[in-house]
């Protein structure tokens, strides 16, 4: 049984389908639903991924149905241009689809699902007249035959087709029954069909026979014919290249040793680099600070009851609590300096990397889902935030405070060196080994999580065709091999790091002991027992230091990886400049209007085939001129390449004879209006969505929104 629903724009013709499909909380009745079903949803859900995943969604492959479907569903044509067919690999939100394209793979996947109902709503708004009566016929009419179908639709020529015919009005039901029967016993069907009538009526009655129009019909025909010779030579060439490359390539990582320019850009962005020394000299005050006062501790006490000491108690405690003040004020000094710096360095990679973003190419977003954006604006951007400073500091302290150490035991127990120097040579070696691996799989961390984020979101997004294809369990199941993937090479990484730990430990603790018998081996008054006990403490200082010091250049060099993920997107190739100093437009520019296009070539990428070819045509000045084709035939790249938004790989486009290519984007932008084929709604009010640079006042704004639909303007008298 087939059952339309129709009705004017907010009648509820969604939310019906909405509370079929259980998505809409009910407070009264009941709704019951007998079989599985299957949602194509008026705005297409697709899926990153290949388009025969799209298709398929979880179901197996069978040759024939999916063949079948395909022909249903007018999708041959357009895999046959695709340079990977079926495998082709779709971006985020269908990017590298028309819209029809999108709205097909959709009916295609709900057809092969081969569900009991099928619930539609408005799939044939988005494909042009022929491929929707096309899709009805084959789809709703053939396969579907035999199936319970509700679907919502404008086009009126569809609804004698029905079963049944339900017309909303106001969240009721106003009229129900077969077209014939309704159409004569109220006014609301009347009411659509009339409006629609009107509609082709006024189409019908423009005049375009006058000399404008003889001039630009010639004027097509002559650029067209050219074209078309063109085209077919271009054709020739694109088919003896082998088409390769995807339009969404894998997220790049860096191989090998992090480059010494990612730590120097990361040193020198605050400031020139100029807190960095007083740093190093707050911190080498410190550890001489430390030492003194360790040394005058050794020194001035005595070693026993009997004897007397050097100094007296005062003044003893004078100096060590000036030593240790000291100390303190070096310590907050450099603190102040490392947050400072710190934040000074993470404020300015997070402005260059969020201008790169802003400013980048849209064929950069074309290719790059936006978990992989996500993923290093906040982890990665984190990571700058709270510990990368940190690290770093960690490891020139440590440094300072080793060398330190190693001045004192040299002055006290130099034997010690004899062990000490190959520990540290083996130390390194396994430094050395350890982050080879280790570094590696700090690249993967970063790359393995942005496949959750996104996958997060389009399940967000396509959480009602999720559900009513009851495909909850294979989401649940993909989201937990995702987050399996990213949770295993951290595993790893702490695995290898315990590694590590373990050697660096066992050869410190080797190191100390023989620090430790060689001290206690000495004869009575070789060394003083203060002095000795004061080469134990800081023998067992460097028995934690040589750990700690190489553990954190290994954590450093794992974390710095988010510096050099944050430095390749400040690296994205800009858009070409917002304005450009040459001559300045004329403030009425364009004034005539005039398009010409010279052999535009266009692609969207540069491993990907010319989506326009060779177009060479003029549109004169203040006329209508509409732009028809199939599905993904470059109508909407078209509009792209007159807003730069896709630049033109060869040829010119010329608007009042102006190349646009030599002007500013803001200027070119500024002078163009364009109405794009999926609106985007920002949050906010309807009123800042309209106006969102508050330059018009209430008067306008109504003027217009009554310009646009008189039913859009009651629809906001009823919101109030």
């Amino acid at each position: 049984m087939r059952v339309a629903v129709c009705g004017t724009v907010g009648s509820g013709k969604s939310s019906l389908l909405s509370c079929i499909l259980g998505e809409v909380p009910k407070l009264s009745g009941e709704v019951k639903t007998c079989g599985t079903m299957a949602y194509v949803s008026q705005t297409a859900w697709i899926q990153s991924g290949k388009i025969q995943d799209n298709i398929l969604f979880g179901k197996e492959m069978d040759s024939e149905k999916y063949d079948r479907v395909l022909e249903w569903c007018s999708l041959k044509k357009d895999l046959e241009i695709l340079p990977f067919g079926d495998k082709t690999f779709i971006g985020e939100r269908g990017i590298n689809l028309s819209g029809g394209q999108k709205q097909r793979i959709q009916i295609a996947r709900a057809l092969y699902q081969d569900a009991d109902i099928y619930v539609f709503d408005d799939p044939f708004s988005a494909v042009d007249a022929h491929t929707g009566s096309h899709l009805f016929k084959e789809c709703l009419l053939g396969a579907l035959a035999s199936k319970t179908v509700v679907y919502v639709t404008h086009q009126i020529e569809f609804l004698p087709a029905a079963d049944l015919i339900l017309v909303m009005k106001d969240g009721r039901i106003a009229q129900a029954g077969r077209y014939n029967e309704i159409l004569g016993s109220g006014e609301e069907l009347m009411e659509l069909v009339g409006a629609h009538q009107h509609a082709l009526t006024a189409l019908d009655v423009i005049d375009v026979a006058n000399g404008g129009s003889e001039k630009l019909s010639s004027s097509l025909s002559r650029s067209l014919s050219s074209a078309e010779e063109k085209d077919k030579q271009n054709g020739k060439e694109d088919g003896d290249k082998v088409q390769s490359g995807q339009l969404v390539q894998e997220e790049e990582r860096e191989k090998g040793r992090v480059g010494f320019w990612v730590y120097w850009k990361y040193l020198t962005l605050a400031y020139g680099g100029a807190l960095v020394p007083f740093v190093l000299i707050a911190q080498l005050l410190f550890q001489v600070l430390q030492i003194a006062s360790n040394y005058w501790m050794a020194w001035a006490s005595p070693v026993s009851e009997d004897a007397e000491p050097p100094v007296s108690m005062s003044t003893l405690i004078y100096v060590f609590v000036a030593l240790a003040v000291a100390s303190s004020l070096c310590i907050l000094v450099r603190a102040l300096l490392v947050v400072t710096a710190a934040y000074k360095t993470a404020t300015l990679l997070f402005n260059k990397m969020h201008m790169a973003i802003f400013r980048a190419p849209m064929s950069f977003f074309d290719s790059t889902p936006s978990g992989r954006i996500l993923n290093r604006a906040s982890t990665d951007q984190s990571e700058v935030d709270t510990y990368i400073a940190n690290q770093m500091g960690y490891v020139a302290f440590s440094i300072i405070q080793l060398v330190g150490i190693i001045v004192v035991m040299s002055q006290v127990a130099w034997q010690v060196f004899v062990v000490f120097v190959p520990v540290i040579i083996i130390f390194l070696c396994y430094q050395r080994y350890y982050i080879e691996t280790a570094r590696e799989l700090q690249r993967l961390v970063g790359v393995c999580k942005a496949p959750i984020i996104q996958h997060f979101a389009e399940s967000i997004s396509g959480s009602t065709t999720i559900r009513s294809f009851g495909k909850e369990n294979q989401f649940v199941l993909t989201n937990s091999h995702l987050i399996d993937a990213d949770s295993r090479p951290k595993f790893y990484n702490a695995a290898a790091m315990e590694w590590l730990c373990f050697r660096l430990d066992t050869l410190s603790s080797f190191t100390f002991a023989f620090a430790l018998i060689f001290l206690i081996s000495l004869p009575t008054g070789i060394i003083d027992p203060g002095i000795a006990g004061l080469a134990v403490t800081y023998g067992l200082n460097l028995n934690t230091l040589q750990a700690w010091v190489v553990r954190s250049m290994c954590n450093l060099e794992n974390k710095i990886v988010s510096v050099e993920r944050i430095l390749q997107y400040i690296s994205i190739p800009e858009e070409p400049p917002l304005s450009t100093s040459g001559d300045k437009l004329p403030h009425n520019w364009p004034s005539e209007g005039e398009i010409r296009l010279r052999n535009l070539h266009v692609r969207y990428a540069p491993q990907l085939p010319f989506v326009l070819k060779g177009l060479s045509v003029t549109f004169p000045g203040g006329m209508k001129t509409g732009i028809v084709g199939r599905t993904g035939s470059g109508k909407s790249t078209l509009i792209q390449a007159l807003f730069r938004i896709v630049e033109p790989t060869v040829g010119q486009i010329l608007v009042d004879g102006v190349d646009i290519c030599t002007i500013g984007l803001h200027d070119l932008r500024s002078r163009l209006s364009i109405i794009p084929q999926d609106p985007t709604m920002f949050e906010g009010t309807v009123r800042s969505n309209l106006d969102p640079l508050n330059e018009y006042n209430d008067d306008q704004i109504w003027e217009v929104v009554s310009l646009s639909h008189a039913s859009f303007l009651s629809y906001f008298h009823i919101l109030g």
